[in-house]
């Protein structure tokens, strides 16, 4: 294709959209011209698991070509909006940085703060004020938590915001004790299931545990998402070991006894390092 042909410069996002205006229009691509917004969604998922872990990897050439992608079809996404005439991009960037400057009143206005604790407060107090602007009455502080979130973030994020309306535990040790009781009722569910209605039963009391797991990783500090994805990063690289030890064998894991399978795993414990 001639770079003629795409008008801007290409370091320019316009040259993007110039692109996507040339792949739905006339002699473009047939994919890309029956695209709606409810179909690129999903893309858009994918492509920021992608980045994101290109951005858990360190590596930034990764990391750069993801963060491309993601560009892609979020500009794929105004051109739609822009064809149905609901909005373009100087109402986006526009409307964006409106929002931004009147919710950082301590670099643009007046506000003082001391701590990045005292801007997530007052950036939240804001987002009130904007939904009683809206007419909002019947809000609630749930509302902006997209419920497609996967559950481990939502769950977090669920709790957080009940926090903040003083509705919480007082210290750690109140909610590891909550733990430990969800850990009992579960126990006692799993025990006693004998049909689908008591496996629902079980089900609801483990989901129990992992909400109370992820206010336990709210107190000590850390997103229990990705706690939990350097664990299964972790196991993953020890499990890739002993497949590979295995293999070196001649002998299929498969194939392999479980005593085999716990000394491989234990070798594997050994040489391949906890992430830091």
């Amino acid at each position: 294709m001639e770079s003629e042909k795409l008008g801007p410069a290409p370091n320019s996002l316009d040259a993007i959209v110039a692109l996507i205006q040339q792949l739905r229009g006339e002699g473009g691509c047939p994919w890309d011209q029956k695209q709606t917004p409810q179909s690129l969604s999903v893309y858009l998922i994918e492509e920021m698991y992608e980045l994101v872990d290109a951005i858990a990897s360190g590596d930034a050439r990764a990391v750069c070509e993801e963060l491309g992608d993601v560009i892609f079809q979020v500009l794929f996404l105004v051109v739609l909006f822009t064809e149905s005439g609901a909005f373009d991009m100087d109402h986006v960037v526009r409307h964006n940085i409106e929002k931004m400057v009147r919710r950082h009143p301590h670099v643009f206005g007046d506000k003082k703060v001391t701590s990045a604790a005292d801007v997530r407060e007052n950036w939240h107090a804001i987002k009130k004020e904007e939904q009683k602007a809206n007419h909002c009455e019947n809000a609630s502080l749930l509302d902006s938590i997209p419920a497609s979130l996967p559950a481990l973030m939502r769950s977090y994020r669920v709790s957080e915001r009940a926090a903040r309306t003083g509705f919480d535990w007082n210290d750690l040790t109140e909610v590891m004790a909550k733990v430990e009781e969800e850990w009992a009722e579960f126990k006692t569910a799993a025990s006693q299931i004998r049909d689908e209605t008591s496996r629902h039963v079980a089900a609801v009391e483990f989901g129990d545990i992992i909400f109370t797991l992820s206010n336990v990783a709210r107190f000590v500090g850390f997103h229990p998402e990705t706690a939990l994805t350097a664990a299964i990063n972790k196991f993953e690289k020890r499990f890739r070991y002993m497949e590979q030890a295995f293999m070196r064998q001649g002998t299929e894991l498969e194939a392999a006894s479980r005593d085999d399978m716990d000394r491989a795993w234990d070798t594997a414990k050994e040489n391949v390092s906890s992430p830091t």
